[in-house]
């Protein structure tokens, strides 16, 4: 640290010592937050940037390649702070070009990036007077933040940092050494105290929110450590929010604010009543990691975006960049593929809110007012885009790829609409199909379909919950009908078969094993059969149980699990139940 350094510190720690926050206790209106969001709720898609030592091992340490992702690797690989420190003398981007990794996110349709100012280990990839543990001391030895808030300014795209609560490195981060989380950093504790951290850290946020122009998005990190008191959560976010009045935060600091982050899986529901960001990996490290190739494809993440949009939330796609400053070339060619798409369909995407459609057997739907847009994964074969439950009258339909909007016909039937398409997609991906309407939608709760196989694939995140504990659960371990601890609670399914015969019974659920034996029945109409649950060794191990069958007449039925004995305090994790068709 240089003595100019030392002098901004003294100044800073003079200043913040005498901050009061000016805003914090300011109530804003719902139509104040809905304009403070309004940018994040238009943009929909953004890019994630992990960067830093960590992409100097690349997943490996001392010849051996370390399990988990890549910017995990102080802590998987359980090194100590004096063998990780080595590494900032050899990290020297000297590639690195601001402008051209802008240009990308900005290509592939994305409006703001998230960069990691400082993640886990605590190196900081700008010039930052608290610290010499930052980009400053590598051979580089320029602030790497300055130049991409400056490219993604003159591209119109809104910069964010993200920044780790948590950090292995700083000497007054607690806890560590035995009985914490990590044993083998055995740095002596006494002296270090975690309140003179949260000092620092605050110190940190108010040189990133004071020296890099108007910032978009505070994305904390690591804050499982410490309860929300601890991290002086609430002073915290109060100097963020007196520095930037405008600026969003996720809920990482163990406070709810503005947006919710589920991390590597998309909620099959969305989160209702609020915001929410899905954050992903391109393969399976945030990280640069040199072994790891597992790439999503093209396809699958286009159906991600559109997922995710058509469940009212944002996507935030990584990338992790190599120590000399490169995004991988994978990464590349995937975005590339991804802005093509949205060059043709980003009306569907940008600025869109949920479907009213519980669930479409073909694809996805998104709205705007007046408008749907049916994302079509399944092209129909017929050329019968079938539109399951819309009441509405449709004044137009027509392919959002066609630049002549030609018109489509539709046709009316006594519970939904049908959609004259043309014998191919003209995007095997997803083919968007417009349709113009009058007002809100006015949809229908629809039975749920038959597969091409004929059988009846009831989700979870599509029954009826009746009763007061059960629930639906969404994570990325989650998708199942859980807190079921009261024996009358029940849930239902609405469904239709077209070919009358036995339906073998299907369950997947789960069960740890001191909790297995409550009994149910499977009802449709006077037709039951019953089950017993099986331990399946815990509440997220799911198996396929299979039950006897029942025999259905052709037409819309309502199947019901009623649990009739619960002699260990709850049911079961209930993931689907399949009406499998029984072959004569």
């Amino acid at each position: 640290m240089s003595h100019a350094h030392l002098a901004v510190l003294m100044i800073m720690v003079v200043l913040l010592a005498g901050w009061t926050p000016l805003r914090a206790a300011a109530q804003e209106t719902p139509e104040e937050r809905d304009a403070r969001m309004a940018w994040w709720r238009e943009a929909k898609f953004g890019m994630f940037i992990h960067w830093g030592l960590y992409a100097v091992p690349a997943g490996v340490w001392n010849g051996k390649e370390v399990p988990s992702a890549g910017e995990w690797i102080m802590f998987t690989g359980k090194i100590p702070v004096e063998d990780y420190e080595p590494l900032i003398t050899q990290f020297n981007p000297i590639q690195y070009d601001p402008d051209a990794w802008v240009r990308l996110a900005k290509n592939a349709g994305m409006k703001y990036i998230v960069i990691t100012s400082k993640h886990h280990d605590g190196f900081s990839l700008f010039d930052s007077a608290l610290s010499d543990w930052d980009v400053m001391s590598t051979p580089y030895g320029k602030d790497l933040l300055k130049p991409l808030a400056e490219a993604c300014r003159r591209e119109g795209l809104k910069m964010c940092w993200y920044h780790s609560v948590l950090d292995w490195h700083h000497p007054d981060y607690l806890p560590r050494g035995e009985g914490s989380p990590r044993p083998w950093d055995t740095r002596p504790t006494e002296g270090a105290d975690y309140n003179r951290y949260i000092d620092y850290m605050k110190g940190q946020l108010h040189e990133l929110l004071t020296n890099y122009g108007e910032i978009g998005v505070l994305w904390f990190d690591g804050g499982w450590e410490h309860p929300p008191e601890e991290h002086r959560a609430d002073e915290v976010v109060a100097m963020i929010r007196d520095l930037q009045p405008n600026i969003i935060i996720n809920n990482r600091i163990r406070v709810p604010q503005d947006f919710d982050t589920p991390e590597q899986y998309i909620p099959a529901t969305g989160i209702p009543d609020r915001d929410w960001e899905v954050c992903m990996t391109m393969n399976d490290t945030w990280g640069f990691k040199v072994h790891d190739t597992n790439w999503k494809s093209t396809e699958d993440l286009i159906r991600k975006l559109i997922d995710i949009a058509s469940k009212g939330g944002n996507f935030l796609l990584n990338v992790g960049p190599t120590p000399e400053g490169l995004i991988p070339e994978a990464s590349i060619e995937r975005l590339e593929a991804m802005g093509r798409w949205m060059d043709v369909n980003s009306e569907s995407i940008y600025g869109t809110t949920a479907s009213p459609f519980r669930r479409l057997p073909w694809g996805r739907c998104t709205k705007k007012p007046g408008v749907l847009y049916l994302h079509v994964f399944d092209w129909p074969e017929d050329g019968r885009l079938l539109v399951p439950g819309l009441q509405s009258d449709v004044r137009m339909a027509r392919l959002l790829a066609d630049a002549l909007a030609t018109a489509l016909e539709t046709e009316k039937t006594a519970d939904s609409v049908v959609v004259r398409v043309p014998a191919q997609p003209i995007d095997p991906v997803a083919t968007v199909v417009v349709l113009e309407i009058d007002g809100d939608p006015n949809v229908l709760e629809m039975p749920l379909l038959p597969e091409a196989d004929g059988s009846v694939l009831l989700r979870a995140a599509d029954a009826t919950i009746h009763g007061s504990h059960a629930r639906y659960e969404s994570s990325h371990r989650q998708d199942n009908i859980g807190s079921w601890t009261d024996p009358k609670d029940t849930v239902r399914w609405k469904f239709r078969i077209d070919a009358a015969g036995g339906y073998k019974v299907e369950m997947v659920y789960a069960c740890p094993d001191d909790v297995a034996g409550s009994t149910f029945s499977v009802n449709v109409g006077d037709a039951s059969v019953a089950g017993t649950v099986e331990k399946t060794g815990s509440w997220d191990r799911f198996r396929t149980r299979k039950l006897d069958t029942l025999s259905l007449s052709a037409g819309t039925h309502e199947l019901t699990v009623v649990p009739q004995t619960m002699p260990h305090g709850a049911v079961m994790n209930l993931q689907s139940v399949r009406l499998a068709p029984v072959q004569p």
